[in-house]
Formats: structure tokens, sequence, C-alpha cells
């Protein structure tokens, strides 16, 4: 009975509060989470976890940080619907998002990842206290949340802290941006990664800037390897 009750009023909420696509702003059926059948099917894709072609991100780090493996899920474009769940996420606190769209990417990786490295940790990247502060929560944590769940490799959120808080990245170029984050990164005192291999996890990659200093960090305190996963990446 009470379980009859409760789908009445679950259905007369959704009538009232229709949750609607975060791409589209339709409303969503049953069936669907975060985006509609239609904006899902139309996502960017890159696919970059099926190949190694000489246009791979893989080549954004070459000759800087030795880095096993890189993909992401998304294709970031301004004004595109990647842009759109992005500043959702970031922004307008939609942090579920981030974990469910994580786990389409998981998912994805383990049917189809077969270059994806055997992995020991997740680790996601550390926002400033600053920013937390602000924004309530750290949109990388939640990503790498879905993909621990869906590949069920472990995750682990304080691992690399920042050291001192650094002016946004968003209007600097490749230069400025490994400037304003060298050696800014550290890992915390007391953990152990010796012999681990290990994936960072963020929201988009751009130049790499701010991978490569953490990437660093988790190397010096001695990684056997560090990938890097990230939900969306620019052109």
């Amino acid at each position: 009975m009470f379980r009859f009750i409760r789908i009445a009023l679950s259905d007369f909420t959704d009538l009232l509060f229709p949750t609607l696509c975060l791409g589209c702003t339709r409303s969503l059926t049953a069936n669907e989470k975060i985006l509609c059948t239609r904006c899902r099917i139309n996502l960017p894709e890159t696919g970059q976890h099926r190949r190694a072609d000489e246009d791979h991100i893989l080549n954004k780090f070459a000759g800087k940080v030795p880095i096993e493996f890189v993909a992401s899920y998304l294709h970031f474009s301004k004004g595109g619907i990647v842009q759109k769940l992005i500043h959702r996420i970031k922004y307008k606190g939609q942090k579920e998002a981030a974990r469910e769209m994580a786990l389409w990417y998981g998912e994805l990786l383990k049917r189809e990842g077969s270059q994806l490295p055997e992995l020991d940790l997740l680790i996601s990247v550390p926002m400033s206290k600053a920013r937390m502060q602000q924004r309530g929560f750290n949109q990388a944590e939640w990503i790498a949340a879905g993909l621990s769940e869906a590949l069920a490799v472990p995750m682990q959120a304080d691992v690399l802290m920042r050291k001192r808080f650094r002016s946004s990245q968003t209007r600097k170029n490749r230069i400025e941006r490994w400037e304003n984050v060298k050696n800014e990164f550290a890992v915390r005192q007391g953990v152990g990664l010796q012999g681990l291999r290990v994936a960072l996890i963020d929201d988009v990659l751009t130049t790499g800037a701010t991978l490569e200093a953490c990437a660093v960090a988790l190397l010096q305190a001695g990684c056997a390897s560090v990938s890097v996963l990230t939900l969306a990446a620019t052109r």
C-alpha cells in the first residue's frame, strides 16, 4: 500500500514539477536521467579510447610529462551542449549530472576501452579551499565517483592538495597556465602511492597544464604510472 502511495506521489510531483533535460529543457521520461534520449544520442563523443592516431589527445603531454593513457568522453566547443552541461555542473550545482555522465563514460570504457590500462586508483584533481567554499563541491570528485562505480576501481579525493590559491585559468594561454600552476600541487603527507597505477580525473582538459602539475607530484611520490580521464576536452 505504502509503495503505491509513494509511486502516486512521485508521479504527481513529476507532473507538477517535471525534471527537465539539461540540454534542451524538455521533460524527461521515467527512464531518462540528466539528458533526454535525443540529446544523449547526439553528444559529441571523442572516441579517443579506441584509437591512438596522430591527433590523439595524448600529444598534449608529449615530451612534457610521461602520461601512460589519456582519454576524454566528449568534445568541448564554445556554445555547444557540452559547454552548457559543464557550466550547469560547475555553477548551477548540478553535481549529480557530473556523476551520471561519468557513469555513462565508465560503462563505455568498460565495453570498448581495450587500450585502457589496468588501474589501482582514481584520483580527483583538487580544488582550492576558496573555490570549494564558494561552490560547495568539487566536480572532479563527483566525476571520479561515477567512473569508480562503473570501472570498479577505487577512488580517493584527498590524495593531492593545492599549496596555494592561484587565479583562474580560463583566459590564460598554454605558457601562462603552466606558470600559474607549476609546483602548486603536492601529495598529502602519509598517503602511500608507491608502485600504484593511477588515473587523474577532471572535468575539462584544455592545455593540460593543471593535469601535468598534478602528474609531476604523483610521479615524484612514487606512482608507477599516471593516466588521465576527463569528462570533456577542447579540440
